[in-house]
């Protein structure tokens, strides 16, 4: 049985920041669809008047100024993508800091800064319900800190481990042997099956299966006749022997 690694989706999706620019940088990423956000100013001369008119805060009736429309020369504005907004309006959805030139996360038309994206939407494991930011895995589709992923009896990493599970619990091999498995009738180690081991039972008794040989010639019984003689299982020549 083996755990699925998980990838670093986290922090891969912050990188979005504010950058503050010029008019023709604005009109590149316009243009271009850019996924940055440009931190720019309400401009006093005719030109910028303009362009000040086509302004309305993504905010609308939230808008935190009150009037979407409003613009103040020597204010600045924050545009990402295709929305606009009033610096102080372009904010977290969840604890409503500012976001001004720390990294965010948009997501549904919402945009978050990375504390509150993580605390909201980030996977967490599923022992210490603490968030993963790399190098987890999975487990039965549930998600792990690789350091968290152990063996339930002696919390030893299962994670690239071959390991096997009980009652929905993962165990190591060594001590799923130890605590479940069936015991080999001639060594009394254990009889684990993981990684493909062979075994054989007769009535209740089990063996490995190098194990499973004649009790007095030592040639192995594997896909062989044998008979028992006592706690014993002999070869059908010795059997003879025996007789004789």
């Amino acid at each position: 049985m083996s755990a699925d690694v998980l990838s670093d989706d986290l922090k891969s999706r912050l990188h979005l920041t504010t950058k503050t620019v010029g008019q023709e940088r604005i009109r590149r990423a316009r243009e271009n669809n850019e996924d940055v956000a440009i931190l720019s100013m309400f401009l006093p001369n005719a030109t910028a008047e303009r362009e000040n008119k086509k302004f309305c805060c993504a905010l609308r009736d939230q808008c935190l100024l009150g009037d979407p429309r409003k613009t103040i020369a020597g204010t600045k504005k924050m545009e990402y993508k295709t929305r606009q907004w009033h610096e102080k309006c372009f904010c977290c959805v969840v604890c409503k800091n500012p976001i001004g030139t720390k990294s965010f996360i948009p997501r549904e038309q919402e945009i978050y800064c990375a504390g509150c994206y993580e605390d909201k939407f980030a996977t967490r494991c599923v022992k210490c319900n603490k968030i993963i930011t790399q190098g987890g895995v999975t487990y039965k589709n549930e998600p792990w800190h690789r350091e968290c992923f152990t063996c339930t009896n002696c919390n030893t990493s299962l994670a690239g481990q071959r390991f096997t599970s009980r009652d929905e619990k993962p165990y190591c091999a060594e001590c799923f042997g130890e605590l479940f498995a069936k015991r080999c009738t001639s060594c009394s180690k254990p009889i684990t099956g993981i990684g493909g081991t062979r075994f054989i039972s007769f009535e209740d008794r089990h063996w490995h299966n190098d194990c499973f040989i004649c009790a007095q010639c030592k040639t192995s019984l594997v896909g062989k006749g044998f008979i028992t003689d006592g706690q014993d299982i002999i070869c059908p020549e010795c059997a003879k022997q025996k007789l004789m």
